[in-house]
């Protein structure tokens, strides 16, 4: 500890999740305990994730956090929280190589700088906060040289935003609301991994990337507070559909799954407006696109897409298979073209395979392609959705040991 040049970085990467069945209203606000389970999707991280480097140094003066390039205050509460209990959990850590020997007790002195960076829109509805806050504890967790298991360090994370529990592990992901008052049975485990149902494909239609108008927090706490469905749904209706839905991703139950799906994002928005005051997450384009997937589910006799949207208005599009990802793809290309001056490469982001399967190559060929039967005049509005992120269900999080995909700079531990 004598030696004060030295930096030691840890660079994590952690999947942002859309749940499936919806977290909606804490029973205490402070731990973050929920007023019920719910079971997310972990999108894959090559597409959607939050990449984050932690680094200490005898030099640091104070905790200091940059989030996509911009010094941020970690004196709220809840980085507090995390950082508090992942400290209290640090172990020795011994580097022989440079010459870094960390004891346990070193930890309460020793400062951090964290550069955290989110691959899609934060604060609009796709989970930024559930990513970031999971790959800052899974990062400090490997820093300090915690023991605890990812279980045990969802705990840790749900104290910085709810659903970050569940972005500690791949595949489908049940949250477990939990009974101890202390929140250390509110944690989450993993059902299954990603190559269990590896055929399903997700498309994400980003209606809009700005900051939502009520955040998630004061949203919930409304909700709790006014909204008689709120209460009938945690009580009554969630517990049910949980063993639904876990039978359902067991058997790779496709139609179950979709209608399950469709059913509690439906519900969770007829929450926001049971709220007091009122809340709006969805808008116009929203409901056109549900209207796109029904009429086609429909016209098919059983579901071939499942719809969830959370606290926002973009779409998260699940197809049980290849081939009806590629047919959803025409659909809304037709349904919801670029602007004029749009570029296809930056319209259709992510698994770019879906196009060409699609039979598109530029943006000639979203004009040619013909309205879906299904849907009688169907309209096309151009620009209503700002593009599309095409994915599949994804890993958990990962240590990135390539030093150049590191936030920070390995000699100051300031931001690149």
């Amino acid at each position: 500890m004598a030696e004060k040049t030295w930096v030691r970085m840890v660079t994590a990467q952690t999947p942002t999740n859309i749940a499936v069945i919806k977290y909606w209203g804490k029973r205490d606000e402070t731990l973050i305990l929920p007023v019920n389970d719910s079971i997310s999707v972990t999108l894959d991280p090559a597409h959607l994730c939050t990449t984050t480097t932690v680094a200490v140094s005898p030099s640091f003066d104070q905790d200091r956090m940059w989030l996509n390039g911009k010094e941020i205050s970690l004196s709220g509460g809840r980085y507090q929280n995390c950082l508090r209990e992942i400290r209290a959990r640090a172990c020795e850590v011994e580097d022989k190589e440079k010459g870094i020997k960390i004891a346990k007790k070193d930890w309460e002195k020793l400062h951090l700088h964290v550069a955290s960076y989110n691959n899609f829109p934060t604060a609009a509805g796709l989970a930024s906060s559930a990513a970031g806050f999971a790959c800052l504890v899974f990062a400090l967790a490997k820093l300090m040289n915690a023991k605890e298991d990812n279980s045990e360090l969802s705990a840790i994370a749900r104290q910085g935003s709810g659903s970050a529990c569940r972005s500690l592990f791949g595949g489908f992901v049940k949250w477990i609301m939990g009974k101890a008052e202390d929140g250390s049975d509110s944690l989450a485990v993993q059902l299954v991994d990603e190559k269990h149902w590896d055929e399903l494909v997700i498309i994400i239609a980003v209606v809009s990337s700005r900051q939502k108008e009520t955040s998630s927090t004061t949203g919930m706490r409304d909700s709790v507070e006014t909204s008689l469905l709120l209460q009938h749904r945690a009580k009554e209706v969630v517990p049910k559909r949980i063993k639904q839905m876990e039978e359902a991703i067991k058997n790779r139950d496709f139609g179950s799954f979709a209608q399950l799906s469709c059913a509690d994002s439906n519900q969770f928005h007829a929450v926001c407006l049971d709220t007091c005051p009122t809340i709006f997450y969805m808008n116009d384009t929203s409901h056109r696109i549900i209207s796109c997937v029904e009429k086609w589910n429909c016209s098919e006799g059983m579901p071939q897409v499942a719809y969830t949207f959370d606290a926002g208005p973009n779409a998260v599009l699940i197809a049980h298979d290849r081939n009806a990802a590629t047919q959803l793809m025409q659909k809304l290309l037709f349904c919801f073209p670029p602007s004029s001056d749009a570029d296809l490469n930056s319209y259709v982001i992510g698994d770019k395979s879906i196009l060409k399967d699609a039979g598109i190559e530029d943006i000639k060929d979203v004009e040619a392609l013909p309205p879906p039967p299904e849907i009688k005049d169907a309209q096309r509005c151009k620009g209503d959705v700002s593009y599309f992120i095409c994915t599949k269900p994804g890993r958990g999080p990962a240590l990135l040991s390539d030093e150049s995909q590191a936030l920070l700079h390995p000699e100051t531990g300031l931001p690149k």
